[in-house]
């Protein structure tokens, strides 16, 4: 479930906004969708795995604030990053 440290530098190296940039929210999106993507692929094969679940529910929470965040400042970076991760909305 959680992300290898040469996974999670790719991921922050494709989403940062500046050169030391590691936690913007764009970052922060990327990241808890990778680890939704996951969740989710595991809930395929273990199906009565409640307690995950409601960690994914919180990460799914989590997200969707950040998204919310980036929307209220500038809509045609949140719809950019939106179109990159392939999520729904």
């Amino acid at each position: 479930m959680v992300l290898a440290k040469e996974e999670k530098a790719n991921i922050i190296k494709a989403f940062k906004v500046n050169d030391k940039d590691t936690g913007s929210a764009h970052v922060q999106v990327a990241l808890l969708t990778e680890r939704i993507n996951n969740l989710t692929e595991h809930f395929k094969t273990h199906k009565k795995d409640h307690h995950s679940r409601r960690g994914l529910l919180r990460m799914v929470n989590q997200r969707r604030k950040l998204l919310d965040f980036l929307k209220k400042g500038d809509v045609k970076d949140y719809n950019k990053l939106i179109d990159k991760l392939n999520i729904r909305k």
